[in-house]
């Protein structure tokens, strides 16, 4: 009796390891993808970069650049001038969004701050976008089309 009750929680233990390691709970393939704008807007193209590391995204990065390669983060004026008008600036936005699709994993709302809700729903279709490229794999730089 006691060799039965051992071998029948050997197999359902044996049966047990191969479903939870094949099930990681994700579906996102471990490299790095980007979604860029595929126009300028107002001299700025947004773009978003993650990082898949065991099937988690462990990076994310969102921001923008002009056609010279420089950051809208980095820029001073443009920082100084939208807060003033709107209450917010780049290198608050672009973190504070990178930072939920991080803790989020793809797979919550984003919220939108006040006064930056066009970039909101730029950062949504790059997002969509880049996680869908690292659900395939594809490590290609795409192209978006984030027309409002």
């Amino acid at each position: 009796m006691k060799r039965i009750i051992i071998m029948s929680i050997l197999a359902v233990v044996l049966l047990a390891i191969p479903l939870t390691a094949c099930d990681s709970g994700s579906d996102l393939q471990d490299g790095y993808y980007t979604a860029r704008a595929a126009d300028y807007n107002f001299g700025w193209k947004e773009y978003v970069t993650i990082m898949v590391k065991g099937g988690s995204i462990v990076s994310v990065e969102y921001n923008a650049e002009n056609p010279s390669g420089f950051i809208k983060s980095w820029d001073n004026a443009y920082m100084q001038t939208m807060l003033h008008s709107n209450g917010t600036y780049p290198n608050e936005y672009t973190r504070y969004y990178a930072g939920q699709l991080l803790e989020g994993q793809g797979k919550t709302a984003i919220d939108a701050i006040t006064g930056a809700s066009s970039s909101h729903t730029s950062f949504q279709k790059l997002a969509q976008a880049v996680l869908e490229q690292a659900r395939k794999g594809d490590s290609s730089i795409l192209s978006v089309d984030t027309a409002h």
